[in-house]
């Protein structure tokens, strides 16, 4: 699939609102239409989409645009389906004066939004998507149902046992594990799924696996001048200039994304 994939993924550049995820401007008399990757700083609270990326189907005509989402955990404060339900409208809306013109419906792209919910309480997959029921007569109406699918995949806690029903969920649980070591995760990724181990994507599993304890020890660090909290504080507010999203921040060192977002606006207003 990686071969069918369109330019660079955008990763934490496209915001969600509306009005800013399609954007255009003017330069040298032509008119450039795409993903916004406006700076948050002037848009306080800006919630972006975790991944967003073109790929070109086999027939070398079609394109679908896939979104991938992270969560840490299944959050409380609303009903994620909701969320997710909203993130693939606005995907199918934006791309108006950026993928089609005017009345040109026909050629909106297919949308899959992917959300991968860890620490669950067990492994599942769900497919939502269109459905066409006939209440009264049978008339075809022409158009797409395959326009936008939802796929909300849940990994448990502990790690699936190798099954062919839990394939996906065991590599995603291999590569997403606080628990395995590199090799153990490269072993698991290599032996049982046949996937080439080369040394960039080594280093990528191993940036993964010392991200958290990386944190931890600087946060540790940091604390003994500055004080826990504030220490924590200021391990947000770095990853959150360097790119990373309020979501990524909570999988990362165990918090409640709430309390990082309002630690993100707090240090901002700060600033201003």
């Amino acid at each position: 699939m990686v071969s069918y994939i369109e330019g660079h993924p955008y990763i934490s550049t496209v915001p969600v609102e509306p009005g800013l995820t399609n954007t255009s401007s003017e330069k040298d008399g032509q008119r450039i239409v795409g993903f916004n990757s406006e700076s948050g700083e002037l848009n306080e609270g800006l919630v972006r989409f975790d991944i967003v990326f073109y790929v070109r189907m086999k027939d070398g005509l079609s394109q679908i645009i896939i979104n991938v989402e992270a969560q840490k955990d299944e959050p409380k404060g609303y009903e994620i389906l909701n969320r997710a339900i909203f993130y693939v409208s606005r995907l199918i809306s934006s791309q108006k004066e950026r993928d089609f013109e005017n009345s040109s419906y026909d050629d909106i792209k297919r949308v899959y939004s992917i959300w991968v919910c860890m620490n669950m309480d067990e492994n599942s997959m769900n497919h939502i998507h269109l459905m066409n029921d006939n209440v009264l007569g049978a008339y075809e109406w022409k158009g797409k149902l395959d326009l936008l699918s939802i796929v909300m995949i849940g990994l448990a806690e502990e790690l699936p046992g190798h099954d062919e029903r839990y394939e996906l969920h065991r590599l995603l649980g291999a590569l997403l594990s606080k628990e395995l070591t590199i090799d153990e995760k490269l072993n698991i990724i290599g032996n049982e799924y046949d996937i080439p181990i080369e040394e960039s994507f080594r280093k990528d599993v191993s940036v993964m696996c010392n991200l958290s304890q990386g944190i931890e020890e600087k946060g540790i660090a940091i604390g003994k001048a500055m004080g826990e909290a504030a220490a924590e504080a200021k391990i947000i507010v770095t990853m959150h200039n360097n790119g990373f999203t309020a979501e990524q921040i909570a999988s990362a060192i165990n918090k409640d994304i709430e309390e990082v977002e309002a630690i993100i606006e707090g240090k901002e207003l700060e600033l201003a």
